[in-house]
């Protein structure tokens, strides 16, 4: 069989474009990773994955994975600031069985699971990727698309059929395509910390836990077996580093349960983000394409980004897919477009700047009375079937675009 097209090359090794490549290669078709760093990210970064993206990590073999060398997440609760009581919360065994998939929350700290991708792309399927390839130039014409990298060893030209960018937040491949990015960034940012604490044995915690306050706000995450917690809080946007290291001590005596000092936990990482709520003008020019942060971004509270992330290399991989089996046109380059831009327009971006909000909401005491989200929390304590559709309305974030394949 002719096919319409012999390669793609990925920029960027973070986790969609990881994803992605893991999906296309697993169909025969050959990809080429193009990364600018040495290797891979090991910042503190997202650990936690909603359902939506677990089909897409279930069919690139990796779900299983994940669940052993991490965990699945069930319980997630609101507390109150003052005593950190629960407020309301979730479990996600509800979803553990919907029509044989385990749609859990999954836990895995991103590195991990760069790496867990990054190992099948290469091993199992004889991926390629090269390293140090920094790209400072994107072009194509009727035949090809084109990457200009700097190397160490000079700079070169690498061709393809379709280029992906999935390059993140400062995406060289988006800048090549658009000057600007619309949207807006937040006026604070948020602080990720790795740290050691009791807080499941002598505090009560969930394994997800969001602590509203309009200053000292937080998400407090267990992410990984041994104990380790992610924690999650804001400070003003202007703080330097210094500054922000300097006052990470107030800030957990201040927001944790038990109002710990330095000595009372054991902090592993500290690294500053910048919030933003940004979309491309489109996902597609001609043979150069977007996907997760190089495409859009949103803050993290709910983990919306890393899981829309996951659903656009997703629907991307089957629409090239469905291409390259010839049973899909190069339009339905300009649905993933158009669906993605949607799914993000309508509900990623909202429903991430609600939970922003929620969790940093001036009046945090009365959000049981007035929040809608929290209202059906705690409407649904007790009644599974509640709980199991809330669970199931995260699915909202997929599109199917393999409806579109001409069957015949």
């Amino acid at each position: 069989m002719e096919r319409p097209f012999k390669k793609v090359i990925v920029v960027g090794a973070g986790p969609s474009g990881l994803l992605l490549s893991l999906l296309l290669a697993q169909h025969g078709i050959p990809v080429h990773i193009v990364e600018g760093a040495d290797q891979l990210d090991g910042r503190p970064r997202a650990a936690i994955y909603g359902p939506a993206a677990m089909p897409d990590l279930a069919r690139a073999g990796v779900l299983a994975e994940i669940r052993r060398r991490g965990f699945t997440v069930n319980t997630m609760s609101w507390r109150r600031f003052a005593d950190h009581a629960f407020l309301t919360g979730m479990d996600g065994r509800v979803v553990a069985d919907v029509d044989g998939r385990d749609l859990r929350i999954a836990c895995l700290v991103l590195d991990e699971l760069d790496r867990l991708l990054l190992d099948e792309f290469l091993t199992k399927h004889k991926g390629e990727i090269s390293w140090e390839h920094r790209v400072v130039g994107v072009g194509q014409d009727g035949e090809s698309a084109w990457v200009d990298v700097e190397t160490p060893e000079g700079r070169k030209t690498m061709h393809a059929d379709y280029i992906v960018g999935c390059d993140g937040a400062t995406s060289m491949v988006r800048k090549s395509l658009f000057p600007d990015f619309p949207g807006f960034t937040w006026d604070r940012q948020i602080i990720a910390t790795n740290i050691y604490y009791d807080f499941e044995g002598t505090h009560g915690f969930t394994n997800t836990n969001f602590i509203m306050h309009p200053e000292h706000f937080c998400m407090v995450a267990k992410i990984t077996k041994d104990g380790l917690y992610r924690v999650t809080y804001g400070e003003p946007g202007g703080l330097t580093l210094d500054e922000i290291k300097e006052r990470q001590p107030m800030k957990f005596e201040t927001m944790l349960p038990g109002h710990p000092k330095p000595g009372d936990y054991e902090l592993v990482s500290l690294a500053p983000y910048k919030m933003h709520q940004r979309c491309a003008p489109s996902f597609r020019v001609g043979r150069v394409l977007l996907a997760a942060d190089a495409a859009h971004l949103c803050n993290p509270w709910g983990g919306m980004g890393i899981t829309g992330g996951f659903v656009d290399a997703g629907g991307l991989a089957d629409c090239l897919i469905g291409m390259w089996d010839g049973v899909a046109d190069e339009s339905i380059l300009d649905l993933y477009s158009e669906k993605r831009r949607a799914v993000w327009r309508d509900i990623i971006d909202p429903q991430s700047q609600d939970n922003f909000r929620r969790v940093s909401d001036p009046d945090p005491d009365t959000l049981l009375e007035r929040d809608a989200v929290m209202k059906a929390c705690k409407a649904a304590e007790g009644d599974e079937e509640m709980q199991r559709q809330a669970f199931l309305g995260m699915m909202n974030l997929r599109y199917d675009f393999t409806q579109h394949y001409n069957k015949k």
